[in-house]
């Protein structure tokens, strides 16, 4: 479970990186690619900003569990692993791609789980990071379009 919480997202980056290369539907793939990087990020922004007004401490400062890994330096609440993950994960499942949404959403609770088991988050904390992760991925399915002139550039990338 450690290792999982320490190189989940990481993987999940390195395997929608992969995807750009794709041979199948190559277009669409990437354009998914894209909207996945760029829920991502949005996604983590808008997590600071939550940090700058939710201040819950971690469950092991609270002496509710063990620590497994070394202490975090920010707050508890949202999940920064939660929220990239299922960015991803939302990002897509909203481009109709069914079986890499699978293969990601099945990491992305492992990820989730690593850091419940290992002791650094609550479940409200995951719930919230996934609530965070999935609102950036539906902004971004509404502000970039898949076909449009920026779309079309970026995918050609390449």
């Amino acid at each position: 479970m450690i290792a999982i919480s320490q190189i989940g997202v990481p993987l999940m980056v390195i395997a929608v990186a992969l995807q750009w290369w794709s041979r199948t539907d190559r277009a669409h793939v990437r354009h998914a690619c894209l909207s996945a990087g760029l829920s991502f990020l949005l996604g983590l922004a808008i997590n600071q900003v939550i940090l700058l007004f939710v201040h819950r401490i971690r469950p092991y400062d609270a002496g509710v569990t063990h620590l497994l890994i070394t202490p975090s330096a920010d707050w508890s609440f949202p999940s920064d692993h939660a929220t990239a993950s299922m960015a991803i994960v939302a990002a897509f499942a909203m481009q109709a791609l069914p079986r890499r949404t699978l293969a990601l959403l099945v990491v992305a609770v492992l990820i989730c789980w690593s850091r419940l088991h290992i002791g650094i988050h609550y479940a409200g904390d995951i719930v919230g990071g996934a609530v965070t992760g999935i609102a950036a991925a539906l902004a971004v399915r509404l502000c970039y379009r898949e076909n449009s002139r920026l779309d079309a550039f970026a995918t050609k990338i390449l």
